[in-house]
């Protein structure tokens, strides 16, 4: 009974001393996030909307909202010019579709019952200070909110709501790779 305790605490200890050895090179934060200890300043860029339908405040509330994340859940310094690291692109898409039709009577067209309102935002994010270039890429992410009625009333809500999404998706990306 002894040596098999024994046993089960030297392989705890172990896997500790791995853990914490694999894990030296990063920093945690309280929120739990991994940042390259080298990662100490970010020029986030002004994501343009190119995308064919265009919003006039989409770039500016995505932007925004990203550096908003960045402040309050990192401990990285925010800088307009030359970083530690940079995270640029822009937002390619931005549709709404119907994805499911209500008939009507015979001399009407179907409607939409339900629509879908999709946002896509190409990013590339270069960490030029970082040694481990693992944690570089350069993608787009997609985020879409079905909803029902007009878009009008509905729209900043929505767009508040998948900017959210796609943000945490972007900082998963960025700076939880361990």
């Amino acid at each position: 009974m002894r040596m098999k305790r024994l046993s089960v605490t030297l392989t705890a200890l172990c896997c500790l001393c791995f853990l914490i050895a694999g894990c030296a090179s990063f920093t945690f934060n309280l929120k739990g996030t991994a940042i390259p200890d080298e990662l100490h300043t970010l020029n986030v860029g002004f994501f343009e909307n190119n995308a064919t339908l265009v919003v006039p405040t989409l770039s500016q509330q995505f932007t925004e909202a990203l550096k908003d994340r960045v402040r309050s859940t990192t401990r990285i310094s925010l800088v307009s010019g030359e970083g530690s690291a940079r995270m640029t692109g822009n937002i390619t898409d931005y549709r709404i579709a119907p994805i499911s039709v209500q008939a009507t009577n015979n001399t009407t067209a179907p409607i939409a019952g339900a629509s879908q309102l999709s946002i896509t935002v190409h990013v590339k994010f270069v960490c030029d200070s970082c040694k481990d270039k693992t944690i570089n890429f350069d993608q787009s992410f997609t985020k879409t909110m079905n909803y029902t009625g007009d878009i009008a009333n509905q729209e900043q809500t929505l767009i508040l709501a998948i900017n959210k999404q796609l943000i945490d998706d972007i900082f998963n990306a960025a700076f939880n790779k361990w």
